[in-house]
């Protein structure tokens, strides 16, 4: 399965946030890697500004730049403002909803759950994580796979009812898909509109 496989803390590093989670590198070092990381008088084209976004937006969603291209397409000639729309793909990834769902720390560890067959969707197991969920969907942690110490972890550091498009029981493990997500409510810090410029010309 194709997925970045590269340092996280030095892309974390470039771009100043915690894209792969909590980051003692970047609290350590709040600014780029490199030789030129500390320059405060960097210019950048708005080539590389719209590029930057896009980067930022695949790392932090886990994917590679395929797989982001066929989303943008999709989201593209989909109806409604298409920034929105691409958001909206990205969270609603099966991987991404798990994380949401607070089953795991991380996008990765959601990733790998669903991929070593620990996710039921529906009363189906699935292993594809970048299935598009829908409003409706009951998620739950397979029942041979409830023990698992990573998953207990993540829910013990979890907040409940902190996304409003997701519902979940931590006694059970099961959650539920309520709705898509609208634009504002959408934590990550990616201006869509940038991805959009680039793709654009």
């Amino acid at each position: 399965m194709a997925r970045y496989r590269g340092p996280k803390q030095k892309i974390a590093r470039r771009f100043r946030e915690p894209i792969f989670g909590p980051s003692n590198a970047l609290e350590r070092k709040p600014y780029g890697p490199g030789q030129h990381g500390r320059s405060r008088y960097s210019r950048k084209s708005e080539y590389a500004i719209q590029l930057d976004e896009k980067q930022k937006a695949k790392y932090t969603y886990g994917l590679l730049e395929r797989q982001f291209r066929n989303t943008y397409e999709k989201a593209n000639a989909q109806e409604g403002v298409t920034g929105e729309v691409l958001l909206q793909l990205l969270e609603q990834r099966l991987d991404n909803v798990i994380f949401r769902m607070g089953f795991a720390k991380t996008r990765r560890q959601a990733r790998q759950l669903v991929s070593h067959r620990h996710v039921v969707v529906n009363n189906q197991i699935l292993n594809i994580p970048s299935y598009q969920v829908k409003a409706g969907d009951v998620i739950t942690i397979r029942p041979k796979s409830r023990n698992l110490e990573i998953v207990d972890e993540a829910l013990s550091n979890s907040s409940p009812g902190k996304y409003k498009w997701v519902e979940v029981d931590k006694k059970s493990k099961t959650g539920k898909f309520l709705n898509v997500p609208v634009w504002e409510d959408i934590p990550e810090n990616i201006n869509v509109q940038l991805i959009i410029e680039l793709y654009s010309k």
